[in-house]
């Protein structure tokens, strides 16, 4: 008799998937409250746009957060020992973000240079967060388990995105900004419940001994790990896929599209209601579609499927082409844009979830996720360039022929890793 095939239902039902949820909201909360929720707030104090722009720009630190890493990995925080490495961390960065919101409520734009400084802290502690949450969500479960605790956190991090946008913003038009940042604040209490709540993962970790040993398990042994474990042709093998198969997706997420939009002919309320309103829950269901295909068939096998039907998806936009200012066709667009780049999200964090060495877990995981968004937000940086000189036609029809290398690739990799994700 043949192996019974897991159980979605299990998948999604195990508790460390609804905890993910949780800190799906706490990861998401502070993102836009350090971007474009903050913007609204210094624009009312006639703050110029050039230093909104720039005070706006703090969300930038996410994109760092690997540097400071492998602290998350080889340093527990004094105080917090009794919880553990992840949950200590989590717990740090979670009360860090709440603070600094009830600093900027306290402050306000009235005493700028102190609400900056507020509001560096709410990103770089909200980047540390994100980096706990990915460390932990990987040491709590195994591969096979990863899709639906991706879909779960994915959840959360949408209504996190959506509280601290759209509710904070009909908020503004009833109460001072101070009181909607308290408010905010205080919904922290929910995620930092969970993380007290919540199991350490149960991982056994070598404790190096005297200073150069710990710098050299901190900033080395990440890197040599990864090539020691796979050996030089599979790993570089595996970081030319790492770095390619993303590459339509990211291509679209950049500035090219809102313009897109607006020579198609759409107004703005109706870009918002399809792209932010409808696009976020449909894209939700993709993504619990995703962690569906992963809880059942594992990381590798549906990962390259998602890549191609996502990749694909970028051809719909030459039919919106075709009939600019439909509402109907952009609708039907967005739809199968968003439901694929959400049944991408779990096989890819799956996949790159099995690759790290729990001893290294968050240092890893942050260089890995890290290499797949950089090479596609190049091209978005120079995607209106290529728009202007080609036509967007052309534009996407690169987005997609740029997935060709990617899938060469990932037909190299097919016999090493087609089994081993899922277990």
């Amino acid at each position: 008799m043949g192996k019974a095939r897991p159980s979605i239902w299990k998948a999604f039902t195990q508790p460390s998937a609804w905890t993910m949820a949780f800190l799906g909201f706490s990861s998401g909360l502070p993102f836009l409250l350090v971007a474009g929720t903050l913007a609204y707030w210094l624009k009312e104090n006639g703050i110029v746009l050039k230093d909104i722009t720039m005070i706006a720009s703090a969300g930038m630190t996410y994109a760092f957060k690997f540097v400071w890493a492998p602290l998350l990995d080889h340093w527990q925080l004094p105080l917090f020992r009794r919880l553990g490495l992840r949950r200590g961390w989590l717990l740090f960065s979670q009360l860090c973000v709440t603070a600094g919101l009830v600093a900027m409520a306290v402050l306000t734009p009235s005493s700028l240079p102190l609400f900056v400084t507020a509001t560096l802290v709410v990103a770089f502690f909200g980047a540390t967060q994100d980096i706990a949450v990915d460390a932990y969500r990987i040491e709590i479960a195994p591969v096979e388990s990863q899709g639906a605790l991706v879909a779960t956190y994915a959840l959360g991090y949408r209504i996190g995105l959506l509280t601290a946008g759209a509710l904070a913003l009909i908020m503004a038009d009833h109460a001072p900004w101070p009181a909607v940042y308290l408010t905010m604040a205080a919904t922290m209490v929910i995620p930092v419940a969970t993380t007290l709540l919540a199991p350490e993962p149960e991982v056994v970790r070598a404790t190096p001994r005297g200073w150069a040993a710990a710098m050299r398990e901190s900033l080395v042994e990440p890197f040599a790990d990864f090539f020691r474990r796979y050996g030089w042709a599979l790993a570089l093998t595996t970081m030319a896929f790492l770095l390619l198969f993303k590459i339509p997706e990211q291509a679209t997420i950049g500035g090219v599209m809102s313009p897109f939009y607006r020579d198609m002919g759409f107004e703005k309320t109706q870009i918002a209601t399809v792209t932010k309103i409808w696009g976020i829950w449909i894209g939700i269901a993709g993504t619990f579609f995703g962690g569906a295909l992963v809880a059942r068939w594992g990381a590798w096998r549906p990962l390259g499927a998602a890549i191609v039907i996502c990749g694909a998806s970028n051809l719909l936009y030459l039919f919106l082409i075709q009939h600019p200012g439909d509402i109907v066709v952009l609708t039907l667009v967005i739809s199968a844009e968003n439901f694929t780049l959400g049944m991408l999200g779990p096989p890819t964090v799956a996949f790159l979830s099995s690759l790290v060495n729990k001893q290294h877990t968050a240092t890893q995981y942050a260089l890995l996720s890290s290499m797949v968004n950089l090479p596609g937000k190049v091209l978005g940086f120079f995607a209106g360039g290529i728009a202007m000189a080609l036509g967007y036609q052309m534009f996407f029809i690169i987005t997609v022929l740029s997935l060709l290398p990617a899938m060469i690739l990932f037909a190299c990799l097919w016999p090493r890793w087609r089994d081993r994700p899922h277990g």
